[in-house]
């Protein structure tokens, strides 16, 4: 497997100090799956109480530990519940051995936790096609549990990573009836990154008390602007899992509170950017601004038609404001477009307008904006109300060098 031997020079400069959610905790240990020297295995357990929500890859070929987290999610059971995580190994494109794997793992958990099997969540991530030596995971389950502590979330989102280069965390701290309610959360993700319905794995945990469906109602909406709104490299993994778990251990009914679902909605928008800034071998972090389509949804398209592009990522990376790319983009996209009615900017920089080059438009003025390290594309299609923004990184030959031995 590729060997990451820097930073993301994206990455922010430490993990955030993220406070503790009480009703869950976490422990982690080497397991061996397939990294050596490192932790590769996170176990949370979650009180008595719980709800959980998901959103999940709509992938054809998604993994295993998917389908059973899909088929578990909305149980009647209030009882306690665990997410167990593996990195290294994605147990997808196993078949019946897949399902061996996680219901060995899941009953295992059950037996050492207490939790009725049920209510155990898996999700494995790494190298697709390879059984996964669920034996190992199993050994370690007693450790695991014997360490559950609930300042160890730092821990979980280092033994979750795959080709990340650097751990993500985010929280948020938020008054609801005049009583704090807090979020915390943390994600793994550098590549095989354009979510459909979720994105790599994200794990976020709350202290709120919030009824299973409301939960899941609110993952899924903001879902839509935050990690459904992020692309690295096109591929959408088999493997996506985004869990949502609120303990109610502070007592505080937050179901109903536009407060707390803004503070839910910035944690995630947090981890879907940091997620970005992570994007193998990336240098560049992209926020593209749609503004005049038809519709909010043909302006997504044509975010994401940009924000996908080879031509356009490596043109980032090169530096060069070469906005017949974006043109090009918008143009294959397949939303509604009009060339004559298009204008584009780089940063604040009117580069094209009205089907042609800005007659006042200065290339080293375009040029000095895409040397930074955080670049805006904006793109005004001129048909309508409709907008988006999504975001993207540059495509570098890093790109190429992690992926190329990925399975070495």
């Amino acid at each position: 497997m590729a060997t990451i031997t820097s930073v993301s020079p994206l990455a922010p400069e430490s993990f955030p100090d993220l406070p503790v959610v009480n009703g869950v905790r976490f422990a982690t240990v080497a397991a061996g799956v397939r990294y050596q020297g490192r932790t590769d295995v996170m176990l949370a357990v979650l009180d008595s109480g719980t709800s959980v929500a998901g959103v999940f890859t709509k992938s054809a070929t998604r993994s295993a530990p998917v389908l059973d987290c899909q088929a578990k999610l909305g149980g009647a059971s209030n009882g306690p519940a665990a997410i167990l995580v593996n990195s290294g190994n994605s147990n997808a494109f196993t078949g019946h051995y897949g399902q061996t794997s996680v219901r060995e793992i899941t009953d295992a958990v059950a037996r050492i936790s207490g939790v009725a099997s049920e209510r155990v969540f898996t999700a494995s991530t790494g190298v697709i096609g390879e059984a996964l030596p669920h034996d190992r995971i199993v050994q370690k389950l007693g450790e695991l549990n014997d360490a559950l502590d609930v300042g160890r979330i730092e821990d979980a989102a280092q033994a979750i990573m795959t080709t990340d280069t650097f751990a993500k965390g985010a929280s948020a701290q938020v008054e609801v009836d005049g009583q704090t309610v807090t979020i915390a959360g943390i994600a793994k993700g550098s590549g095989m990154i354009a979510p459909d319905m979720a994105t790599m794995l994200v794990y976020i945990f709350t202290d709120a008390v919030v009824a299973q469906d409301r939960l899941q109602t609110l993952l899924s909406e903001l879902t839509g602007t935050t990690f459904n709104c992020i692309t690295v490299d096109s591929d959408t993994s088999t493997s996506d899992s985004l869990m949502l778990c609120a303990t109610g251990a502070s007592g505080v009914n937050a179901g109903g509170s536009s407060a707390f679902a803004n503070a839910l909605h910035d944690v995630m928008l947090d981890l879907a950017h940091q997620v970005v800034r992570d994007g193998e071998g990336a240098t560049k972090f992209v926020e593209i601004r749609v503004t005049g389509a038809v519709s909010d949804a043909d302006a997504k398209v044509h975010g994401m038609a940009i924000a996908n592009s080879p031509l356009v990522k490596t043109a980032i990376a090169g530096e060069d404001p070469n906005w017949g790319r974006v043109v090009m983009a918008i143009g294959k996209s397949g939303a509604a477009a009009d060339r004559d009615l298009l204008s584009i900017r780089f940063g604040e920089t009117l580069v094209a307008e009205n089907g042609w080059v800005s007659p006042d438009y200065r290339e080293e003025d375009a040029a000095a904006h895409m040397k930074g390290q955080s670049l805006v594309i904006s793109v005004d299609l001129g048909l309508g109300k409709g907008n988006a923004t999504v975001w993207t990184c540059d495509l570098t030959h890093g790109y190429i060098d992690i992926n190329a031995d990925y399975r070495s």
